[in-house]
């Protein structure tokens, strides 16, 4: 009989291998995410209640009784000399099955990401809503992290985030960080954004822009002068823009676009890459600042016209993906083949640059 291992076995050979993510599926084997591709720890298949007790090894009778009573959890778990994780267990065909997202010790510094030098420039706002967007796994939480680090680093303040759950552990700098957590710090992203507002913060973290009424107190809390950093998940900045006033009821969406128009700063939209050459991947981004004219089309909801404003403004710092992509491609960092996968326009690249 094939010899069953631990979770703690499994989620170390995960991170042993360069993986990035464990999942754990009834009638699968164990497999670990490496460079993007699914690659099976065991040759033989997990049953339902083998899938099931590795998973409730890593939860404490609380969280198995709100998965029972939810159906799905968010969960953070800590392995000694392994590392953190986040952990996301829910139902499948009526069988538990859960993945666990691996979180590096050490924050990485912001430059040594792959981002654009404007990165920097977006370090040192001071009050606003900043956008980190980008699919699951195109690496948003690690450069918001990133940017929370480098922001703790040169400014004094208080930085409080909200999260679900806590990832990446923010040591205290010249600013203190209060990290706040859903399920065991509050109960909610609303409720702890507006108490968020009464604890004189300087700037506010929310990990994840999920719904109306988290965007809504993020807005009102980036219009009275302190820096929001959110992530949402789209895939561009344009998509970024309809997305967030989409949530809204019709009759509320002119006053929610005169808002982003007042308060957004800038859309930072990323995607890891393979790399044709080996290991790892590679960054490609689209980052949208804003100026008046940028402005003026979110507020006329002229969304169709932002990629254009944004190749414009190249020299301000802007670029869009197919710029990006563009650099990748001749600096021989991608293939042709991922280019075309998540180019915007597939006519600029026909020929091979």
């Amino acid at each position: 009989m094939d010899e069953l291992k631990s979770v703690t076995e499994y989620l170390r050979a995960t991170v042993e291998m360069g993986g990035s993510d464990l999942h754990l599926s009834s009638g699968a084997p164990p497999a670990a995410r490496i460079d993007g591709i699914i690659k099976p720890l065991e040759d033989f298949c997990l049953s339902d209640e083998a899938t099931k007790q590795l998973i409730h090894d890593t939860l404490t009778e609380s969280q198995r009784a709100e998965l029972e009573d939810e159906w799905e959890l968010d969960f953070a778990i800590e392995i000694n000399d392994v590392g953190r994780f986040r952990g996301n267990a829910h139902f499948i065909h009526g069988h538990i099955e859960a993945s666990f997202r691996h979180i590096p010790s050490d924050i990485p510094d912001i430059t040594s990401l792959g981002h654009y030098p404007v990165i920097e420039q977006i370090c040192q706002k001071r009050h606003g809503l900043i956008l980190l967007t980008g699919v699951t796994g195109s690496g948003k939480s690690t450069t918001l992290a990133s940017l929370v680090k480098r922001i703790s680093e040169t400014r004094s303040g208080v930085i409080i985030t909200v999260e679900d759950p806590i990832e990446f552990v923010y040591p205290h700098l010249s600013c203190l960080v209060k990290q706040r957590e859903i399920g065991t710090d509050t109960k909610s992203f609303p409720r702890a954004l507006r108490q968020a507002l009464r604890q004189d913060p300087d700037v506010i973290v929310v990990s994840e822009l999920r719904d109306l009424e988290t965007i809504r107190i993020a807005l009102t809390a980036a219009e009275t002068g302190h820096l929001v950093i959110a992530t949402l998940h789209t895939v561009d900045a344009p998509q970024s823009i309809d997305r967030l006033v989409d949530v809204f009821p019709p009759d509320q969406q002119q006053q929610i676009i005169a808002q982003l128009a007042n308060v957004l700063q800038s859309v930072v939209s990323q995607r890891l890459l393979a790399r044709p050459d080996g290991p790892g991947r590679v960054m490609a981004s689209e980052v949208m600042l804003m100026n008046h004219g940028i402005r003026n089309c979110i507020r006329e909801r002229k969304i169709e016209q932002l990629v254009g404003l944004m190749e414009i403004g190249q020299g301000e710092g802007m670029h869009t993906i197919d710029e990006s992509l563009t650099h990748l491609l001749q600096t021989k960092q991608i293939t042709l083949q991922e280019v075309l996968h998540n180019c915007r326009d597939n006519k600029r690249f026909e020929s091979p640059t």
